[in-house]
């Protein structure tokens, strides 16, 4: 009976393939009610197609989990489990709550309880400026060993995919931005009001937004088309002259009504303390989007890979996105987007029939409005919204969560990557580096397991430094050997 017991016990049910995320927050959240946590993990008879690990590895993974007290494979209906041990508690995640759910019938003969949750949510903006400009840290970085076997991917086959970028014919659209880093001596505070007085002593610029999307991608190896819009001043100079040197073929329509979008950090002390941006979030007007759709029209025959690497100043109104889209599928070209949401701005599920998206948590509950439910049902929720292949949902500190169709449109595959840099300095441009190395290596013929964890080691790569530098391809196999 549940009044004899010594502990308050939860149960916690399901196949378990891979212990992602949002699996781990539903954990969390089970043992924090409770004294004592059991997981059943179902038997590979009784969860049949959903089964994609066999099911000795499915429960290994469990047990090891610091939140689980007792973990055991069932073979039975988990009704009849919950009658035989009856816990205190059923925990069960979000999207269940508002259906048919057999447990409460049994939970209620005894008087216990059916709790629905998929853990909290904390959504926060990083700004991890520390040590020294283009120092590296990739001595901490770790390749995910338990993903490779899993998955069966072999770091030589990763090498190969890397040394094919130079294969490569890759076309980048998206805003242009330039990132300037000003240091800072602090001289005290005003005697007039309380404001803090700093002297610049140092300024950094570097290329950022889809310009270093396209920087990364000419750095590993391809050749590299970048089409943008800029004001016509300063930024657009330094700009050109970055994008050359990366060796980048850039082509920056001018808009005399905007200024080239400019995000300055005033930092002291390896602290930022401020940022200030200057710039216009307007669409475009018709005649560049006519003089960038030219511009590609006569490009994308022969292109590898499209990428839009979208931060919401106007640079790819919708109806702009849709007809490239419609051209490079005519041409086979594959097809990646990567929406960053400022705010509650942004919307990823607009670049309709992508090979593959990369949006962050945050961006992907902004865009299904899905601020509940677990990280596979608002995954697939955004995939079928945005009707894409792929998507990889960027987890900060937690990693990153794969979720793709397989051979069949009813095959859905789930798996996830942990952080591989275990100290960054600056995570500003993780996303950027993913989006275009996973992109590429689907390009290159790699799986989505193969992408995904070369996109990972390009992220890792990238926020082992301060500031927007372009990756190198001997940086990659570096890591891989």
């Amino acid at each position: 009976m549940t009044s004899s017991m010594h502990h308050k016990t939860a149960l916690v049910s399901g196949h378990f393939n891979v212990l992602h995320p949002g699996h781990l927050r539903l954990l969390r959240f089970a043992k924090e009610v409770v004294d004592r946590l059991i997981v059943v993990v179902e038997s590979d008879r009784l969860a049949g197609k959903a089964a994609h690990v066999p099911e000795e590895l499915r429960l290994e993974g469990v047990q090891s989990n610091s939140y689980v007290d007792e973990a055991f494979l069932i073979d039975e209906p988990v009704v009849n489990v919950i009658q035989n041990l009856r816990p205190d508690i059923v925990v069960k995640g979000k999207e269940h709550e508002k259906k048919f759910n057999p447990e409460f019938e049994v939970l209620s003969l005894y008087g216990g309880k059916l709790l629905f949750s998929s853990g909290e949510t904390v959504f926060s903006s990083l700004d991890l400026i520390r040590q020294e400009f283009f120092g590296l840290s990739n001595n901490t970085i770790a390749l995910p060993e338990k993903f490779l076997a899993r998955n069966q991917v072999k770091t030589l086959r990763l090498s190969q995919i890397v040394s094919s970028f130079k294969t490569l014919k890759v076309v980048v659209l998206g805003d242009l931005i330039v990132d300037e880093y000003i240091t800072c001596e602090p001289l005290g505070m005003s005697q007039e009001d309380p404001t803090v007085v700093v002297t610049p002593v140092d300024s950094t610029k570097f290329i950022g937004g889809a310009g270093i999307v396209a920087a990364h991608a000419a750095g590993l190896g391809a050749e590299v088309q970048f089409v943008s819009v800029s004001g016509v001043d300063e930024a657009r100079q330094f700009s050109l002259k970055e994008l050359e040197t990366a060796g980048v073929n850039a082509y920056l329509l001018e808009d005399p009504s905007r200024p080239t979008t400019l995000k300055q950090r005033y930092r002291s002390k390896g602290k930022s303390m401020l940022r200030v941006s200057h710039l216009h979030q307007g669409a475009i007007s018709s005649s560049l989007q006519k003089a960038i759709f030219r511009q590609l029209e006569a490009s994308l025959e022969g292109t590898d890979l499209l990428v839009f690497s979208d931060f919401n100043y106007g640079c790819l109104p919708q109806v702009l996105v849709n007809q490239l889209a419609k051209l490079a599928k005519k041409y086979g070209v594959l097809l990646a987007a990567d929406s960053q949401s400022s705010s509650q701005v942004g919307d990823i599920s607009r670049f309709k029939g992508m090979d593959l998206i990369t949006p962050t948590e945050r961006e992907a509950r902004i865009s299904t409005r899905n601020h509940e439910d677990g990280l596979v049902v608002l995954a697939e929720q955004l995939r079928r919204a945005a009707d894409a292949k792929s998507v990889l949902l960027k987890m900060g500190e937690e990693g990153l969560l794969l979720h793709t169709i397989g051979a069949h449109e009813e095959d859905i595959l789930t798996d996830q990557i942990p952080a591989l840099n275990s100290h960054p300095k600056d995570v500003a441009g993780a996303g950027d580096s993913l989006l275009i190395a996973s992109a590429m290596s689907v390009a290159c013929g790699a799986n989505i397991w193969e992408a995904s964890c070369l996109g990972s080691i390009a992220a890792a790569i990238q926020v082992g430094r301060v500031g927007n530098t372009p990756l190198q391809s001997s940086e990659m196999l570096a890591e891989l050997s």
